[in-house]
Parts: C-alpha cells; sequence; structure tokens
C-alpha cells in the first residue's frame, strides 16, 4: 500500500531513534552520540554509534547504518511497510486503512477472527493446565524439567477429557461452529456431532513471526494414537511455511539457527539458553521452511535425532537448505536420542562442544554413504569414491567444488589431482561439464571499469552528506543528472534539493526508498567507508579524482546515448565537456 512522504516522515520524527533503539540496545552516552554492543554482529567493546541530532545509526565494527526505519527492518526481519507499521502503532499515529475488494476484505475479516479464535483457545488451554483438571499434564511437563517461567514463556497449555469442553467454551464467546471448525479446533460428523479436535493432550500453541497464534500440537497423555497431533491446514496455518519457536529464535541474532525435530527439543534448547532454536511442524523440511530461514541465517545446525529416521532426515534436509544458499552442519546426539535428552543428562557445555564439532553436512553425508560400501576392500572404496566424484560434479561453484574435492582427497586419502580429474569425468558423463568459454578479458575490464565508476558515484555522496562544503565548491560543475546509476542519481536529486533549502536530513532522504533492497542500498550510501587518507592534500587529491570519474562517465554515457539529429543533446555535451575541463583546473579545499 501506498502511503504519503508526509506521513512517513511524521511516523519517523516521532519515533526518536535514541528511544527506540534503547529498548533493544543498552546505550550509554558519550559526547553527542549514544554507544552500544551491536546486535548485529558479535563483539565485547561497543562500536555502535546512535546520533539523536542526525537521527540515524552506525556501527562502525560491521558497517551496519540507517534511521530508525532501517533499524527496525534489520532487527525484527519487517519489511518497510511491516516496520511502518510497526513504528506507527508505537508512537500512535493512525495509518490509513487499506481498501480491499469485497472478496479480499471477506478474505481478511475471516483471518482477523481465526486469529480471535486461536488466541483465546490458547488461553483457555492455559487456564486448564493451571487448574485441577491440568494437574496431570503439568506433572508431565515438570517431570520433563521444564520450568514455570518456560511453561508460561511458550503458552503451553492442557486439552481437558471432556471432548467439547472448548467447543462449548467458544461458542459461550460468539463464535459459530464453521468459523471454529476453519480454525481446526473441532471435528463434525453425523455419528458423534461435534467434538473438540485435541482432548486429554499437552497443548503447543503454534506462533508466527508476529506473535500470533496460528495452530495448535498437542502430546496425548497416555497411550492414544496418535502421539503427537497438529492442526490441520487452515487460511492461517501452513505447516510447510512455519516453524516452531521462530517468533523467538528469530529475535536471538545468533548468525545459525539449531534445527530440531520436536517441540519438545526447541523448549529444552531454549530453556538452557540456546535461543535460536527451531522445528518444522510434524512434516519434513520443505523448500518453502529453507526458503523462510533464509530471511534469518545463513547457516543451519540440524540437530535431528540421532536415530535411522534422524538420519534420513538430516540427509534429506542438506541439499533443500543447499538450494537456497544456507550451510548445513550436522550435529549427532549419541549416545542420547535428542537434544532434549542430551542436555538433561550431559548439560549445556556439553552440548555447545557438540556445536562446535558439528559436521559439514557434505561431509556428513558422505560418512553415512561409506556404509553403503566395503570400505576395506579396493572395488568397495573404489566405488565409493566414483559415488562421491558424481555428488562433487554438481557443485556449480568451480572455487567450492575445489575445496570440498581438497577436503575429501584428505579425509579419504586420496590424490587431489586424481581425484578432481575423476570428479571432471564424471560430470562430462552426467552431462554436468560445461562447454569450455573464450576467455573474455575485454568484458571483464569493462565491467570492472563500470564498477569503478558506480563506486565513485557512490563515495562522492557520502563525501555530500558528509561536507556541505563540498556541494558549495562542486554544484555548478556536478548536476544530479551526473549520477548515472538510477538509484544514487534519486539520492542526489533529494540531497541536492535540501542542500537549496538549507535543512540537510539524511534520515528524511532514506523515507523515500520504501523498497526493501533499495533501502538498504541507500542506507549503506550513508557509511559508505571512504579509504583513510593521511594528509589535506591526499584527500582534496582523491576528492578531486572521485569527482572527475563521475563527470567523465556522465558525459562517456551521454555520448553514447546521443541521437544524431540530437542538436540540443550535442551542445550539452560541448557544455559538459567545457565543465570537465573547469574540473581539472578546479581547486577543491576540504579545510
Amino acid at each position: 500500500m501506498y502511503y504519503p512522504d508526509e506521513l512517513i516522515e511524521e511516523v519517523r520524527q516521532k519515533n526518536d531513534i535514541v528511544d527506540v533503539i534503547s529498548g533493544y540496545v543498552k546505550l550509554q552516552k558519550k559526547g553527542s552520540s549514544y554507544f552500544g554492543l551491536c546486535p548485529f554482529h558479535n563483539e565485547k567493546s561497543p562500536s555502535f554509534s546512535v546520533s539523536r541530532s542526525k537521527q540515524m545509526y552506525y556501527c562502525f565494527g560491521c558497517g551496519a547504518g540507517g534511521n530508525v526505519f532501517t533499524f527496525i527492518m534489520n532487527y525484527e526481519n519487517y519489511s518497510f511497510t511491516e516496520a511502518l507499521q510497526f513504528l506507527a502503532e508505537r508512537a500512535g499515529v493512525e495509518l490509513p486503512k487499506m481498501e480491499y475488494s469485497k472478496e479480499a476484505k471477506e478474505k481478511a475479516d475471516e483471518k482477523a477472527v481465526l486469529l480471535e479464535i486461536n488466541k483465546l483457545a490458547a488461553k483457555y488451554f492455559y487456564a486448564q493446565l493451571k487448574s485441577e483438571r491440568g494437574s496431570q499434564a503439568y506433572t508431565y511437563l515438570k517431570n520433563r524439567k521444564l520450568s514455570d517461567e518456560t511453561i508460561t514463556a511458550f503458552g503451553l497449555g492442557y486439552s481437558n477429557k471432556y471432548s467439547d469442553d472448548l467447543y462449548q467454551y467458544l461458542k459461550q464467546k460468539g463464535y459459530s461452529d464453521q468459523m471454529i471448525q476453519k480454525a481446526g479446533l473441532i471435528s463434525i460428523d453425523e455419528r458423534q456431532g461435534v467434538y473438540d479436535k485435541f482432548w486429554n493432550r499437552v497443548m503447543f500453541p503454534i506462533m508466527d513471526v508476529n506473535n500470533r497464534v496460528i495452530g495448535f500440537g498437542g502430546r496425548v497423555m497416555g497411550d492414544a494414537k496418535p502421539k503427537y497431533l497438529n492442526s490441520p491446514e487452515t487460511p492461517v496455518f501452513d505447516k510447510s511455511r512455519n516453524l516452531y519457536g521462530l517468533h523467538r529464535a528469530r529475535t536471538s541474532r545468533k548468525p545459525y539457527f539449531l534445527l530440531c525435530e520436536g517441540y519438545m527439543d526447541v523448549i529444552s534448547l531454549h530453556q538452557a539458553g540456546f535461543t535460536n532454536a527451531v522445528a518444522s511442524l510434524g512434516t519434513a523440511l520443505t523448500p518453502g521452511h529453507a526458503s523462510l530461514i533464509k530471511r534469518y541465517v545463513k547457516e543451519v545446525y540440524l540437530t535431528y535425532d540421532s536415530d535411522e529416521a534422524g538420519t534420513k532426515a538430516a540427509l534429506r534436509a542438506v541439499p533443500i537448505l543447499k538450494n537456497v544458499g544456507i550451510t548445513a552442519r550436522v550435529i549427532r546426539m549419541d549416545p542420547y536420542k535428542d537434544p532434549d535428552e542430551f542436555i538433561k543428562n550431559l548439560g549445556v557445555e556439553a552440548f555447545e562442544e557438540r556445536i562446535a564439532r558439528a559436521r559439514n553436512g557434505f561431509m556428513f553425508s558422505l560418512e553415512m554413504l561409506e556404509k553403503n560400501y566395503d570400505m576395506t576392500s579396493p572395488e568397495g572404496k573404489t566405488e565409493f569414491m566414483h559415488e562421491t566424484a558424481r555428488r562433487l560434479a554438481e557443485f556449480e561453484d568451480e572455487i567450492e567444488r575445489n575445496n570440498y574435492i581438497e577436503a575429501v582427497a584428505k579425509a579419504y586419502h586420496t590424490g587431489y589431482e586424481e581425484l578432481r580429474r575423476l570428479v571432471g569425468k564424471m560430470a562430462v558423463q552426467s552431462g554436468l561439464a560445461k562447454p569450455a568459454e573464450r576467455p573474455r578479458s575485454t568484458r571483464n575490464r569493462e565491467k570492472d571499469k563500470e564498477d569503478g565508476y558506480l563506486k565513485s558515484q557512490r563515495i562522492l555522496l557520502t563525501w555530500l552528506i558528509e561536507d556541505e562544503r563540498i556541494f558549495h565548491q562542486i554544484r555548478k560543475h556536478i548536476s544530479p543528472e551526473d549520477f548515472t546509476e538510477e538509484l544514487y542519481r534519486n539520492v542526489a536529486e533529494l540531497l541536492y534539493e535540501q542542500y537549496e533549502n538549507h535543512a540537510v536530513n539524511p534520515a528524511q532522504i532514506m523515507n523515500h526508498f520504501t523498497d526493501e533492497e533499495e533501502h538498504r542500498k541507500v542506507a549503506a550510501l550513508f557509511h559508505t567507508r571512504i579509504r583513510e587518507l593521511q594528509t589535506v592534500r591526499e584527500q582534496e587529491k582523491a576528492l578531486k579524482e572521485t569527482i572527475i570519474k563521475v563527470k567523465e562517465h556522465s558525459i562517456e554515457e551521454a555520448a553514447r546515448n546521443l541521437a544524431p539529429t540530437d542538436i540540443a543533446g550535442l551542445q550539452k555535451l560541448m557544455k559538459d565537456k567545457r565543465a570537465l575541463q573547469d574540473l581539472q583546473k578546479l581547486h577543491i579545499s576540504i579545510n
């Protein structure tokens, strides 16, 4: 939905960046800025700076930076629109409602009702757990070594032995049979009538990333089957696109997730301090899960059960994660079945050691592959190496493939060159080998040159933002049109306009870029690191070279796109060339 610039700016102004970030990071005032430990990378000394006057933040350690919208987007992993809505609610600013079609409005209203029903059900289950009826379930959870704080944090509950208790409760609240059934909380058939889907079970509410209850998992008390029962698919619950515990794990600030099989594994790990644990919801890992994980981390440690089923699940998960660019590692729980049992018996430090010794996903798959071959015989080992070479040939990136060839050669005492040749042979046989390409040195040089020009535009914008005196010296020679990259040109237009109006406000400039990718690129613009130069003369020389590069590229682009009949364009081109000559003679002072 489109929101006016004035409204976006109102939301930004009413959310002081120091006040907002203080809710996430402990800040201490030093001079005119505030400093704290960066929430975006691990550090021991505070390098995370927040400026109240500029309404911007910047980390000198990892380079993260931006305005209050950027911070919320990066910390909460929100889109720009989600960050705007979050901050508007915080500041009490009312945003215009989206205009839905009749069909879309009905669908949105339905989802809102289903979420209300789920929330009430979760509260009901929690109250039942705390009542006398829930004593068996409560004892079960305490025997699993869960603290009251953990039980409350995850909203655990109990569905009692009466088969229509929840149904009657929700009916009293005014909800129809149709909507309660759509929420997946009751079943209706001709013989039994209406009855609760969950009864005599410990209940695990399933939350989405916005902390809304979207479904439930239930663990039976007794010997009934199935042992675990999950909510069916509903308009608000898609188990292939949600992860248990993600609403808490996404704020852990760890660079990786611990991916488990079950609810209790996640809860036990969180209680033990491993707050980055998540689990798939009663289903094998899917590409949807992998894409969801990719939004938050680039590395996953698989902590599946150590039995045969868990091993197979890990082997299936590794390529699914790799396909979306996630590195997978495998933690073995031996001699225990799962993380829950492991931590209860060996403790937190032992689990941390297992994390440190986690096996690379591909190497783990080879260790499991070994079991299919007689590695003591030359024939068996040869067959194993051929299959390994076939798998190595599937790596598309040459550097990555060569690194794995080297690792495999070392692990299995095989010559690197021999294995590399075998991989090449397997690639040809399986059709994975690509035809040789002619060297593209000229094209590469052109690309490097283009990248250099774009870097110059980026650095010049950073210089202009930092020092108003530079703007006044070059405004006659460099205009926003000289920035050939569209995004940089848009930023330059806004910056020049602010300078002309004597009101430079980088935080406001960022409001104009609501696309997430553009917003992050603009945030980086304001914090591009300019190479440290020792003397004023060196700085002035570097600045002048940067300005000339920007102008030269602008002229080249204009000449390349000039139509032979464009007289006005030709005249402007000649004028720009004279401006370039003037620039080369110009002395630019930064002091």
